[in-house]
């Protein structure tokens, strides 16, 4: 079956009011949506609780440095407490913490995928064969943001413990070079090939779905595994800013969502990389320039 006649097939089904893809797919959009929803408010909760500090709190520390896998980059720098944490129980709460950050931000921007995953499940399936096949997807998917996550928590930690060898003077006139030089870097990175051919991955599913499918779990879990390493190429420049402003960044984190979901889904989004890009060099070459200071806790 050519990808043009099983396209046609797949948009008939979805035409017809009682087509089990229709049913289906607002099912599926809104389970995504609950999740979602579900996702951002335990952030929103982990935000405002954040108090266990693996290896034990320094006494007056402030509350967004309660926990060192949490804290950003450069009040780890700036702080030199990076070298604490080093435990099973202290990346495992850092890991599953991610794991619903990734889930808030990247559902959304999955919901394409996702769609044209359980349509050509229904195909081959049959409308009772779809929810394994696309639980897997995500799970594939999930688990590579979650390996992300577990080397984003050793990254922070190894910073903080070289940062730590340095005075506080020190370490907090780094603050704004690594964030602005992070912008710097994530904005040139949206110019680039391997940006726009990871982006052309995420905004094209029927066609990547159609000539990658793989029938069975593995399948299901090779598929979603692929698009979470293209999904990867496309925006691990911008969580490189999330890490440096802040993982748990309530002001970054929507930004960060609003323009994965813009890249992906709208019309025109061949024009969001290059306009975020040019945004965040020159917002960056403003913090390390001094002509924009971070504020506290940012």
């Amino acid at each position: 079956m050519s990808s043009t006649v099983a396209r046609g097939l797949i948009r008939a089904d979805t035409l017809r009011p009682s087509s089990p893809v229709e049913r289906g797919q607002r099912a599926l959009l809104l389970t995504v949506s609950v999740l979602t929803v579900a996702a951002w408010l335990l952030t929103l909760a982990h935000s405002q609780s954040l108090t266990f500090l693996p290896g034990g709190a320094q006494e007056g520390a402030p509350h967004h440095l309660a926990h060192p896998g949490l804290a950003d980059v450069a009040h780890l720098a700036a702080t030199g407490m990076g070298g604490a944490g080093w435990s099973l129980a202290g990346v495992a709460a850092f890991v599953v913490a991610w794991a619903v950050m990734m889930a808030a931000m990247m559902f959304p921007g999955l919901a394409p995928m996702l769609l044209t995953v359980h349509a050509i499940a229904v195909r081959r399936r049959g409308p009772q064969g779809t929810i394994l096949p696309t639980a897997v997807f995500v799970a594939g998917y999930v688990l590579v943001w979650t390996a992300v996550g577990a080397l984003t928590w050793v990254m922070v930690h190894v910073l903080g413990l070289v940062a730590s060898r340095f005075d506080l003077a020190t370490r907090a006139n780094w603050a704004p070079l690594v964030l602005g030089g992070t912008m710097i870097v994530a904005g040139l990175y949206q110019f680039t090939a391997a940006k726009q051919v990871c982006l052309d991955h995420c905004r094209s599913p029927f066609i990547v779905v159609m000539q990658r499918w793989r029938e069975g779990h593995a399948g299901a879990l090779r598929i979603g595994f692929g698009h979470g390493l293209y999904c990867l190429g496309c925006c691990w420049a911008l969580f490189t800013v999330l890490v440096a402003a802040g993982i748990m960044s309530l002001a970054w984190m929507l930004a960060l969502t609003a323009v994965d979901v813009a890249e992906k889904t709208l019309p025109s989004a061949w024009r969001a990389p290059r306009v975020v890009g040019t945004a965040l060099v020159l917002l960056g070459i403003a913090v390390v320039t001094g002509m924009i200071r971070p504020p506290a806790g940012v």
